[in-house]
């Protein structure tokens, strides 16, 4: 059986569609979109960074994904899952906490794919300026987290660790355990309301470009995939599970393209344009650069069974606010889950920013609108 791209599978199916309705815009199925690096780091709990990263400078439109702040001490950390793999992670602490009570603390997961060097660190540590203890993680398969094969999908590990990041954050004497929050960036929006779900713990839940990934891989952009073409991503998938048992080389799937030519979808130059730039290309010791933003072929079509915002609404009353640009082509993804979800809620709508440009594009990004909501629910949470 011939191997498909599922980028050219959903690429095709829209635009087939594109031929049949006129004037309407339709969007590039992207399997796995918003991925990034892979990579094999270690880190240890209490271990501090031996270099620090040399201080960034805003680049077009003020992306400043490699951003760093004198206000705030990071170190690495690690910890052990439900499943004792180990989660790796970077801890932010403000540098002037308030000593006489404990501070509020937020975990904030990467996109999809990605390692927590993008996006995930400039959110925590924009959050910890305003003086919250963060914590960004590299989901399980990814950066350097365990778990085997790389790159490989698991929805329920990947919520797993926004509750053991949880964990880890009320174990420390700083934080207040009753004031713990979380933001998911891409596809881990959907990882984290799926983990908000079965974790009280969780006190107001925030997600930034949400891709739902269970919709993403099932129907596509604008529902523009077929059953039929979903049939055929499935059949793909198996019998690359057979080849692979039977000793066959590891096929991977979607990801961002390593290079542009004259017909690259404009939704894949979007995402050239950070994880294959110096914008916010970031490859961890180990990773191979042909495969990073790429999950595994076989593992991929787990998301078909991933209902993330199914009993959204059971998160009630713990706060969610749902973030997402009025030019992102994942808008959808934000609007299904506000829609969905019971009050309290609010879908923030960003002018003028599209899906990649708040992993990173800094004025556009609302850290107020965050550190607001933060402030009043973790409050709140507390008392």
């Amino acid at each position: 059986m011939k191997t498909h791209s599922l980028v050219n599978i959903g690429l095709n199916a829209l635009q087939e569609q594109e031929g049949k309705t006129s004037g309407r815009r339709q969007f590039l199925r992207i399997t796995g979109s918003g991925v990034a690096a892979l990579g094999l780091m270690s880190a240890t709990a209490g271990e501090a960074f031996a270099t620090a990263p040399p201080k960034s400078k805003p680049l077009a439109n003020g992306a400043d994904n490699f951003y760093t702040s004198d206000l705030v001490t990071v170190r690495k950390v690690s910890f052990k899952n439900q499943y004792q793999m180990t989660v790796a992670g970077n801890l932010f602490v403000p540098k002037a906490p308030d000593r006489q009570k404990r501070s509020p603390a937020i975990v904030v997961g990467h996109p999809m794919g990605a390692v927590k060097e993008q996006s995930a660190n400039l959110y925590a540590t924009k959050m910890a300026e305003q003086g919250f203890v963060t914590l960004s993680l590299d989901l399980p398969f990814w950066g350097g987290s365990e778990g085997q094969p790389r790159n490989a999908v698991s929805p329920d590990m990947y919520a797993e660790s926004f509750s053991v990041a949880v964990d880890f954050l009320g174990n420390q004497s700083f934080v207040d355990p009753q004031q713990i929050g979380a933001i998911g960036v891409c596809g881990s929006g959907s990882f984290v309301i799926s983990a908000a779900k079965i974790d009280p713990r969780m006190k107001a839940i925030a997600t930034v470009s949400m891709y739902d990934m269970g919709a993403a891989n099932r129907n596509a952009l604008n529902h523009s995939q077929t059953v039929e073409q979903r049939k055929q991503i499935i059949a793909t998938a198996a019998a690359q599970r057979q080849i692979e048992f039977n000793g066959g080389a590891v096929q991977y799937t979607g990801g961002t393209v390593l290079q542009l030519t004259a017909d690259t979808h404009p939704i894949q130059r979007e995402f050239f344009d950070f994880y294959r730039t110096p914008r916010g290309e970031f490859t961890p010791r180990g990773a191979s650069a042909r495969t990073t933003t790429q999950p595994t072929l076989t593992s991929n079509v787990k998301f078909m069974n991933f209902y993330p915002f199914n009993d959204i609404e059971t998160i009630s009353p713990r706060p969610m606010l749902f973030i997402t640009g009025d030019q992102a082509h994942s808008k959808e993804f934000s609007e299904d889950a506000y829609k969905r979800a019971a009050e309290p809620k609010e879908l923030h709508i960003v002018p003028g920013a599209g899906h990649v440009d708040l992993y990173d594009r800094v004025p556009l990004i609302p850290f107020d609108k965050l550190t607001a909501f933060f402030n009043k629910h973790l409050a709140r949470a507390s008392t």
